[in-house]
């Protein structure tokens, strides 16, 4: 039987540093204040407040027994191995094999943790995807990556509203609008934002010729009504039509004008909503994606100012194009800041977790990189 000793100290060691960057002496802390505050008996006066009390704890809940759970599964695998060398006993070997690339996984994810660190990375995601250049190729590009988020989305285990979507004249659709909701959404998804390229033989051209076409990619960090209670947008800021709701759904799609769009007059920011059952529905659901949509600009707003003080930032350089999905000539996924790429085209498109998650990693790691930085 081969020597796992070196194999379990380094696993070990990965174990430490979680400890650190998880902050875990911190965060048992943080737990104790937080299942307090889950007790109090005044808590859902505040509907909004005792969700987020909730998810904090969770969220903190769920940090905690990992490592926990690690440092169990470490120990009773390091017990294993020495009675396996004492005993010299070669048949659990695979059964090591297979505990040690279990622990090395689940460590690969705690890892990933530490590589957010935007303040709202560990939110939910306003997701965005827009038909560009390219005709109908365009439109069904865009309802191939509206497929790929969704299926990438439901393997993840977050929750998808599917807020707005309008089809496309001929085929796919021209835009959608979603909200996705889960553990780091917005810092994951907020890889994928910018202008995504499809290269492929044409289905919609009758000499088969290959086509290039594009689609654009929005992501924004999801307020709640306990982080937007400081913000107000005046009704006579906004212009509110309604229209008839299209595109799958129940009885009451194409039966009311239940649909709402709102314009925010002084931007020029406009955001819709069909998915809900009323008017009511759609225009509060409505009202808070602008309101995120806002808060983002001022944010963005901040920082092209500052840019202008300190100077343009390289990464700027790399244009819109952020990655190109190629199906022909040859198979090819490769993105154009981190350099990562991948063969196995098919399983990024079907949003395979990993092999789509594999690009928002290396991109989490990337933006720490010096090149990235300026």
């Amino acid at each position: 039987m081969r020597d796992f000793s070196t194999d379990i100290a380094t696993q070990r060691v990965r174990l430490s540093e979680a400890e650190g960057y998880l902050g875990i002496e911190q965060l048992q802390n943080e737990y104790v204040r937080l299942e307090g505050e889950l007790s109090r008996s005044d808590l859902w006066n505040d509907a909004a407040a005792a969700r987020k009390v909730g998810a904090e704890y969770a969220a903190a809940k769920d940090d905690l027994n990992a490592m926990q759970e690690l440092t169990t599964r470490l120990d009773d695998l390091q017990t294993l191995h020495e009675m396996a060398v004492e005993e010299r006993d070669d048949s659990v070997e695979s059964e090591l094999d297979e505990a040690l690339a279990e622990i090395r996984h689940r460590l690969d994810g705690l890892e990933l943790r530490s590589l957010f660190s935007g303040e709202y990375d560990p939110g939910d995601a306003i997701f965005e995807i827009n038909s560009g250049a390219g005709g109908v190729d365009a439109q069904d590009w865009a309802e191939m990556l509206l497929r790929m988020y969704q299926r990438w989305a439901d393997a993840k285990g977050f929750s998808v509203e599917v807020d707005d979507v309008r089809e496309g004249n001929e085929a796919g659709i021209t835009s959608a609008t979603l909200i996705i909701r889960g553990r780091y959404a917005y810092g994951l998804l907020a890889a994928e934002r910018g202008v995504h390229r499809l290269v492929r033989i044409s289905p919609f051209d009758s000499q088969a010729r290959r086509q290039t076409s594009f689609a654009g990619v929005a992501v924004t960090p999801m307020i709640d009504e306990a982080t937007d209670a400081g913000l107000e947008v005046p009704e006579k800021e906004l212009r509110i039509d309604t229209f008839r709701a299209t595109g799958a759904g129940g009885q009451h799609i194409n039966t009311t004008d239940s649909a709402v769009r709102i314009t925010h007059l002084p931007t020029g920011v406009v955001v819709s909503c069909q998915n809900e059952r009323s008017q009511i529905q759609n225009r509060a659901k409505a009202m808070l994606v602008l309101k995120a949509k806002l808060l983002e600009r001022a944010r963005e707003d901040r920082e092209a100012k500052i840019a202008n003080i300190t100077g343009p930032e390289k990464n700027a350089a790399w244009g819109n194009q952020i990655r190109s999905y190629v199906l022909a000539p040859y198979q090819l996924v490769k993105d154009l800041r981190s350099n990562y790429e991948t063969g196995n085209v098919q399983a990024v498109i079907d949003g395979d977790l990993d092999a789509l998650e594999a690009f928002m990693e290396a991109w989490l790691r990337w933006r720490r990189t010096p090149e990235a930085n300026g």
